[in-house]
């Protein structure tokens, strides 16, 4: 019995890690797609949900088309918001930074959902959300903000309410698989619609094919598939380990900027880092074994 938990934990384990690996990827390809102006930001939001769409109907369709019972309208209407926030984020913020603010925020998020749900917060856990916002305090406190960064990490700020709500309404899905493909199909035409307002107002770009390959990767792979594993693994973690545990994302994705990008490992952004990992050690130390307790008392 204790060998099974043992291998059930550590698949939690792996499968939390690839998930993580995926979202980083999202920042590295978004960021890849708009430093060269490959293609307008709203076109990548556009074509990565359209693209993630198709790959999951494909997946959750073969079994009909129950799967679509399974859409949640505000699930959906959170999925835009960070689809649109974080591709815009991303004119002007490098990967390591845009990934430390979207996950800094979706902490915040998905630990006050957990207060007011009167889940039990364990006191290392609290010890750790602690030590990882001092680090995303250190990387955007400062004052010397430039207007176009600030009004990026807004963009980026409102993508992390919108992925945190979306991950807490993942956590209640029967069907993982079905219910991210119902979710991005309905985002899909809010998406056209937000391409419809741009274009009127004349405010919406161009397109190049590679931009667009790099939006269909990341919506049909590193978003679809990813999300739809991540809706996996949400209902066996607790609120806030969920949330600790996607801290460990800006990491990954500042590595990839950096070698993909060549984008500068700053001070800054090195003593943030470290900083976030420390609280995501301390906070999800244990992550497949006494946390299972916790997690069967959360609703």
């Amino acid at each position: 019995m204790e060998t099974r938990r043992g291998e059930s934990a550590m698949r939690l384990v792996l499968l939390t890690c690839l998930t993580m690996i995926a979202f980083a990827a999202n920042s590295v390809l978004n960021r890849l797609a708009l430093a060269d102006e490959a293609i307008d930001p709203i076109w990548f939001a556009a074509i990565r949900v359209a693209a993630g769409a198709l790959m999951l109907a494909v997946l959750a369709g073969r079994g009909g088309v129950g799967w679509l019972r399974a859409a949640r309208p505000t699930a959906a209407g959170a999925l835009t918001l960070y689809m649109l926030g974080f591709s815009l984020a991303y004119l002007a913020l490098d990967t390591g930074t845009g990934a430390l603010i979207l996950f800094g925020g979706v902490q915040v998020t998905m630990f006050a959902a957990a207060v007011l749900s009167a889940e039990a917060v364990p006191a290392r856990r609290w010890v750790g959300t602690l030590v990882a916002l001092a680090g995303l305090v250190v990387l955007v406190g400062r004052v010397d903000l430039p207007a176009n960064e600030a009004w990026a990490a807004l963009s980026m700020a409102a993508a992390a309410l919108g992925w945190g709500i979306y991950s807490l309404i993942g956590r209640t899905a029967r069907d993982p698989l079905g219910a991210t493909a119902a979710n991005f199909v309905l985002s899909t035409p809010l998406l056209a619609l937000a391409l419809v307002i741009a274009a009127l107002g004349g405010g919406l770009g161009g397109v190049t094919p590679r931009g667009a390959v790099l939006a269909m990767v990341s919506g049909a792979v590193t978003s679809g598939l990813g999300y739809a594993l991540w809706y996996r693994v949400l209902p066996s973690l607790p609120r806030t380990t969920a949330a600790l545990a996607q801290l460990s994302v800006p990491l990954i994705a500042a590595l990839g900027g950096a070698v993909l990008l060549g984008e500068a490992v700053t001070p800054r952004l090195a003593v943030a880092a470290a900083l976030i990992a420390a609280g995501v050690t301390i906070g999800t130390v244990s992550l497949g074994g006494r946390q299972r307790t916790s997690n069967s008392s959360a609703s």
